[in-house]
């Protein structure tokens, strides 16, 4: 396999397509054609790329002739029809939907948590939700340490993580409150603006929502551990990019704060921002842009024998999905991974 693919972006105009297409860019990935790919609707429309305009191609079951990866940021159903088209053409497949993660045959990656489990794919890699993305990078360095035994998280969630159209949808509902008049919700069933929704996809029969079971099931997935307990509660918030969460875990062996900070401090991906003294913590308006995942306000819990809580935030389009896509690219470069078994 050529160190410089030919790779296809699968969603390219959309947020997430466009930030992937940024990141190649901005990591100067060895690609040798980039090929952006989106539905019937996006077609003919241009998009930059290296200081050159791209044709949107339209997404079909001929798009993947000689092309060795593609990057998927399109829906589930989507994923779901195309990505077999695509490995069956001789492509490797990273796919940023939910339709894959949980499949056996199919690993579930984030670069610094779990690399090794590239070794095993068999054409489709899935790329875990952005909420559980910046959380296993903070807890499995401190999970190698002191064994995690329960995490209870709680998600502040940006609007960005639904979409362009929720993003607008806040910004016309503030301008509507400001300007006295009608506010319009069509993204979400409640007024966005100025308010917190606890619900973050569908509800299911245990009363929890798809997004907070992913992040359970997930997280035992690539941490390798089912014995993780994992209680999860997400929640839409009027921010507009940047994920934050409320962690608290419990670990078998005593990690203090200041140990915790010290292991932090050291892991790839994570930058510690953690002086409450001088009203230093993460924050998703610093967070926005950015590669890091950010981790402070880390304490004792004191109504456990070891437990420690913390607050955690990362640029949900970016480390969420974009970037950690892009990663997982370049390991399958380097590994000398690009490859359909």
């Amino acid at each position: 396999m050529s160190t410089h693919p030919v790779v296809a972006v699968v969603g390219a105009t959309g947020a997430v397509g466009r930030e992937m297409l940024k990141t190649l860019e901005q990591r100067n990935f060895p690609a040798r054609e980039v090929i952006p790919l989106a539905s019937s609707r996006s077609a003919g429309s241009r998009i930059s790329f290296k200081g050159r305009e791209l044709t949107v191609q339209e997404l079909g079951s001929e798009s993947f002739k000689g092309v060795d990866l593609a990057v998927f940021s399109a829906g589930g159903s989507t994923s779901e029809k195309f990505a077999p088209v695509a490995v069956k053409s001789g492509c490797v497949v990273v796919d940023n939907s939910n339709a894959w993660r949980m499949h056996d045959q199919v690993p579930l990656v984030v670069p610094e948590v779990n690399p090794e489990a590239l070794d095993s794919h068999t054409g489709i890699i899935a790329n875990p939700n952005c909420s559980t993305i910046q959380m296993v990078v903070v807890l499995k360095p401190l999970h190698d340490v002191g064994t995690i035994k329960r995490v209870i998280v709680s998600t502040y969630q940006a609007v960005s993580g639904s979409g362009q159209k929720a993003v607008e949808e806040l910004e016309s509902q503030v301008k509507a409150l400001f300007s006295m008049q009608e506010v319009v919700s069509q993204v979400y069933p409640h007024q966005i603006a100025f308010n917190c929704l606890p619900h973050i996809d569908v509800f299911l029969e245990n009363d929890y929502t798809k997004e907070e079971m992913k992040m359970v099931n997930e997280t035992r997935k690539i941490m390798g551990d089912d014995n993780i307990r994992v209680s999860a509660t997400t929640v839409r918030v009027p921010v507009f990019f940047g994920h934050s969460e409320s962690v608290n875990i419990e670990t078998e062996k005593k990690i203090t704060p200041q140990q915790a900070r010290a292991i932090l401090t050291q892991a790839p991906g994570v930058k510690v921002l953690d002086n409450p003294s001088e009203k230093i913590y993460p924050m998703p308006l610093f967070a926005a842009g950015q590669d890091d995942t950010f981790v402070g306000r880390i304490r004792e819990d004191e109504t456990i024998d070891n437990g420690l809580n913390m607050w955690i935030v990362a640029d949900n389009i970016r480390k969420g999905a974009a970037l950690n896509t892009i990663q997982i690219a370049e390991l399958l470069v380097e590994k000398n991974l690009l490859r359909v078994p």
